[in-house]
């Protein structure tokens, strides 16, 4: 009889996911322990990784590149910034006459002759008047504290920092398949977190544009622990749970993009400020918080977590794989097709997930002029829908499984991706002259979709090739930041409008949902075919594992018993 607190196969790892089973010494319960560590230690990672995000106009001010810090509109009158700026507070225009070309302006319209002829009021004067900034031709008391808009250096430095910070994670995503393999999951994600613990403290210190992308270059390698977080699941869980399990470490483990939302404005960030700190020193105090979580949480991993289900270090061999680990077998694992097409999905999803938690809050603050606390608030609703969506898209995964074999779960994965280009698209539709809860509404339905496309990438992943888990699961995760890095730098860096990125960035999400016919195993089949004839699943695949189980769990369904 096992000693373990969660049911185990053959080869130890659980075939259940008891979320609240968390008692017990690390050899009787390391599948939960190894579950919450990798969730909480990526959530915290996600946390710090878009800690700065949410304050970017913030440190944009610190470093003085606003539109109007660098050029005031007193002796610069005719920026273009400024000539296509106007309050949806008040409705009134910089340029409150209109410009002289409405779609390159390059002067404001002079006052009417009329208003110039008009006195202005006074108490002695009360009708047939108009009042002093009735008579001015531009109006600079409208503009924002900081124009950071499309077209701006500001906005361009502030679009350059956050996509900087997914390029090293790509670099360090693709490395950990080999790095796993060498050291092990707690090895790294310890080393991991304490890189990201040093480097966002050190966020305190950025005084210039280029030291700012630096600190969120550095800080977003703590991004590739999601690689950790995937494979050490898929180590410590059965395939029959397997896809329920990535799908909620990695959904609860995003949640902390959405939590970094509120956390450093409302509960850091404001607070600072009430109490009687500067707004330059605020931001900087609060970038402390994350570096201390980190901090802890890396220690508690190497204190209480063990890699698999028996024992403390991995091996390669739990996997099937003979050899030593290689750099060679990452051309090996991108010789097939499939590997290649389901990082790009992913980088469709993931890259989707992190474009948006770069750009939201600045565009609710600049596009749709929200205080900092209500763009916060709108920006994090994106990703607190990881707190299900997630998990919802790899127990559907699952599910469909059950019901479709193998084709259910390259189903569920066209279908996260088709309706999340669609909502994408439909977010880029809605103008700043709608009411702020309709892009609220159309975000949250495209958000479900983002996050479900991610779980079902992950439902697919540990069955491609058992023996190169580490590797395809470091490959996949580095499409997703190489989604991100095209995101920024093809659609919102490079297109000087605030809401056509959003609508580009849909239609390439569409390309590749409708390339999932392409992705068919001889021996699991495809979304239109099911598997050859005489095709026979590895010893060494999850199938194989999950092929006795869903039997299992068909004829108990029916009520029957069945003795594999």
């Amino acid at each position: 009889m096992s000693d373990f607190k969660c049911a185990v196969n053959e080869q130890n790892k659980a075939t259940e996911l008891p979320l609240l089973r968390l008692g017990g010494s690390v050899q009787q319960n390391p599948h939960m322990r190894a579950f919450w560590a990798s969730t909480i230690s990526f959530f915290l990672a996600f946390l710090a990784w878009f800690a700065l995000a949410p304050l970017a106009l913030d440190v944009a001010i610190s470093l003085k590149i606003c539109e109007n810090q660098q050029f005031p509109p007193a002796q610069f009158k005719t920026q273009l910034a400024y000539l296509k700026f106007k309050s949806l507070k008040t409705g009134i225009a910089y340029c409150q006459y209109g410009e002289n070309d409405a779609k390159k302006p390059t002067e404001c319209k002079p006052v009417p002759a009329d208003i110039l002829a008009k006195p202005i009021c006074n108490s002695t004067v009360t009708a047939g008047c108009v009042s002093e900034k009735e008579k001015l031709q531009y109006r600079p008391d409208v503009l924002n504290a900081c124009v950071c808009t499309p077209g701006t250096d500001c906005k361009q430095v502030l679009s350059n920092a956050g996509t900087i910070s997914v390029i090293g994670t790509i670099v360090v995503r693709i490395a950990m398949g080999t790095l796993l393999e060498r050291f092990g999951c707690v090895n790294c994600q310890t080393g991991l977190l304490l890189w990201g613990s040093f480097f966002i403290g050190l966020a305190a210190t950025i005084t210039t544009p280029w030291s700012f992308i630096l600190i969120r270059f550095l800080v977003g390698v703590v991004g590739a622990t999601f690689v950790t977080n995937q494979v050490w699941c898929s180590l410590m869980f059965a395939s029959n749970v397997v896809g329920t399990a990535n799908a909620c470490a990695g959904g609860w483990g995003n949640l902390g993009g959405g939590v970094t939302q509120i956390l450093m404005v409302l509960v850091l960030f404001q607070p600072f400020k009430a109490a009687g700190m500067a707004p330059n020193e605020a931001w900087r105090v609060a970038m402390l918080v994350p570096a201390v979580l980190l901090f802890l949480c890396a220690v508690a991993i190497k204190l209480l977590c063990w890699d698999t289900p028996t024992a403390g270090r991995f091996d390669v061999a739990v996997t099937g794989k003979t050899q030593k680990p290689s750099m060679w077998d990452y051309v090996e694992v991108l010789k097939d097709p499939k590997v290649v097409l389901i990082a790009m999905q992913y980088s469709a999803c993931f890259g989707t997930e992190l474009a948006m938690n770069n750009v939201l809050a600045t565009h609710f603050r600049t596009y749709f002029q929200m205080k900092a606390g209500d763009a916060a608030a709108l920006a994090s609703s994106f990703g607190l829908m990881n707190l299900f969506a997630r998990s919802l898209g790899g127990i559907l995964s699952d599910k469909l499984y059950l019901r479709f074999g193998f084709r259910g779960r390259i189903w569920a994965q066209f279908l996260a991706l088709f309706f999340e280009a669609i909502f994408l698209f439909g977010f880029g539709c809605v103008d700043n002259s709608q009411p702020w809860y309709v892009a609220l509404i159309v975000l949250v339905c495209f958000s479900m979709f983002v996050q479900m496309a991610e779980g079902t990438t992950y439902g697919i992943v540990p069955f491609m090739n058992p023996k190169q888990l580490p590797i395809i699961s470091a490959l996949v995760g580095a499409g997703g930041n190489l989604g991100a890095m095209i995101a920024g730098f093809a659609f919102y860096g490079a297109i000087d409008d605030a809401i056509l990125p959003f609508k580009v960035h849909g239609c390439y999400v569409m390309f590749f949902a409708l390339l999932s016919p392409m992705l068919y195993w001889p021996e699991y089949g495809g979304m239109f075919h099911g598997p050859a004839a005489g095709a026979a699943l590895s010893e060494t695949a999850p199938a194989k594992e999950l092929e006795q189980e869903t039997k299992k769990a068909a004829k108990e369904d029916e009520g029957v018993e069945v003795d594999l």
